[in-house]
């Protein structure tokens, strides 16, 4: 059987996932892995890549040679090969994808529940996990819920007369990730006016107090084959004195997150370190994590929050695997194998007996 890679997607981090993508189905290949390129383009479509492309091969569009894969959903689903105007379609065999697809409907549920209905084993989080780590909104409210520490959250909208908390505010797509689309924003009036120039409030704006004096923190977690947590990590701003950890600081620099400029392990007060694993190890039970994820915080000497988490992190996140070592190529095995023993999701129709069907009556009664 082949493992696939699935990357790209209709995404604002289209280029973030190639990169991914490439980084996972090169290191699969060199580890004897038989393993396939899966293209996701940015209109939607499927298309078998060559495993030695590189990054530059897609400013164009598509790479030259590739053919197009189409995705069937039912018990014989998977990705098919077109067979010409001839031959018949023939389906791609495909134990497992790794999903290296960030943003948008490869990290929100859309891929996973398609997936599902595939029969096709993937890797990451679930279509629940997937939905409830891309919604801000929904994620806020779970993790307070459940007693977490955590900034206050209002959504914004063009009605909102007022908030909780006072500004200076920074706005958050309510879906998306990777900084996309953040703004800092003085009052509540500037904040609805960025909802009719910003192109990323379209589906929805979180707002929550801008806090200068909290500083980035973030761990990463695996599930498979136990959890385990990863070196904490500082992401340092490539601009002295800006606002946010922005798009640029994470991924512009050539290998996306691994090339990001950070302190790692993070010097931090052994306290803090203690609070922020015990937090991530409560983050893996409240949101369901599968796979591995990264979380992040926002802290200074005397306070932690929990920020958000990002179900498939760029690069899988293996830049943070540091102490002790674990090795790309192990990580994605421990991915594939929890892929194959432990399956996103198995449909049942149990209890779909017939009792309510042959107690019916006719339909026609119904709508009388």
């Amino acid at each position: 059987m082949t493992s696939g890679v699935i990357y790209g997607g209709p995404s604002p981090e289209h280029d973030v996932s190639i990169l991914t993508g490439l980084q996972a189905l090169r290191e699969l290949r060199r580890t004897e892995f038989d393993a396939l390129g899966i293209y996701w383009s940015k209109t939607g479509a499927f298309w078998n890549v060559a495993p030695d492309v590189e990054a530059e091969d897609f400013l164009d569009g598509l790479p030259k040679g590739s053919s197009a894969l189409t995705l069937r959903t039912g018990d014989d689903g998977g990705f098919f090969a077109s067979g010409g105007r001839l031959g018949r379609d023939r389906r791609i065999d495909l134990d497992v994808v790794v999903l290296a697809t960030h943003g948008g409907p490869g990290e929100d549920g859309t891929l996973q529940a398609a997936l599902d209905l595939a029969r096709i084993a993937y890797t990451g989080p679930t279509v629940a996990g997937a939905a409830l780590g891309m919604d801000k909104w929904s994620f806020g409210a779970v993790v307070a819920a459940a007693g977490l520490p955590t900034l206050p959250r209002a959504l914004v909208t063009e009605t909102t007369s007022t908030l909780a908390f006072a500004g200076p505010y920074i706005l958050k797509p309510r879906y998306g990730g990777s900084s996309i689309g953040i703004d800092v924003v003085g009052d509540l009036e500037t904040a609805r006016a960025r909802l009719r120039t910003n192109v990323h409030f379209a589906r929805g704006c979180v707002s929550e107090p801008f806090r200068s004096d909290l500083v980035d923190l973030q761990v990463a977690i695996r599930t498979y084959p136990t959890l385990h947590l990863s070196a904490i990590e500082r992401p340092i701003r490539r601009a002295s004195g800006a606002e946010i950890l922005d798009y640029r600081d994470k991924y512009v620099g050539g290998e996306g997150m691994v090339s990001a400029p950070r302190e790692i392990p993070a010097t931090l007060a052994p306290s803090l370190a203690e609070r922020i694993v015990d937090v991530a190890r409560a983050v893996a039970d409240v949101a369901s994590v599968r796979g591995v994820a990264r979380i992040d915080f926002l802290a200074n000497d005397d306070e932690l929050y929990l920020n958000e988490i990002n179900t498939i992190p760029g690069s899988l996140a293996k830049h943070l695997f540091v102490d002790p070592p674990l090795a790309f190529g192990q990580l994605l095995a421990d991915l594939i194998a929890e892929a194959r023993e432990r399956p996103a999701h198995r449909y049942s129709a149990a209890g779909a007996d017939g009792l309510v069907l042959r107690s019916a009556g006719s339909i026609a009664a119904k709508l009388a």
